[in-house]
């Protein structure tokens, strides 16, 4: 088993995403509201009040989502990763996100999808 994780860099893209995933066969994700260090630190520069208008106005992405399940085997994991970039496009451009899948112990719990 495995931890599936991706950091969506465009949280408009979410529901496309996370339609793509199930798709492919990946169920019972998690969905977290995160932040990377650049955009915190971004918030907290010397040009705020522009930063702050951006916001107030809708154009200033300020966060990510993070998803996160646990997944048979990594023939899955690629499923996903394929399907992901049938969205997104390739992965290595910038302001995409991120994929990467973790060996898991054990489990409690959890039925996977079949």
């Amino acid at each position: 088993m495995y931890m599936l994780i991706m950091v969506l860099d465009d949280t408009s893209h979410l529901n496309d995403v996370l339609t793509a995933w199930d798709q492919a066969g990946v169920g019972g994700v998690t969905i977290i509201e995160s932040t990377g260090l650049n955009r915190v630190l971004q918030r907290h520069s010397a040009d705020m009040a522009f930063v702050g208008f951006s916001q107030m106005f809708g154009s200033g992405r300020v966060g990510h989502n993070t998803l996160f399940t646990v997944i048979e085997d990594l023939e899955l994991a690629e499923t996903a990763v394929a399907a992901t970039e049938a969205v997104l496009g390739d992965l290595t451009e910038p302001d995409k996100g991120i994929i990467f899948a973790l060996p898991v112990a054990k489990t409690w719990g959890l039925t996977l999808k079949k």
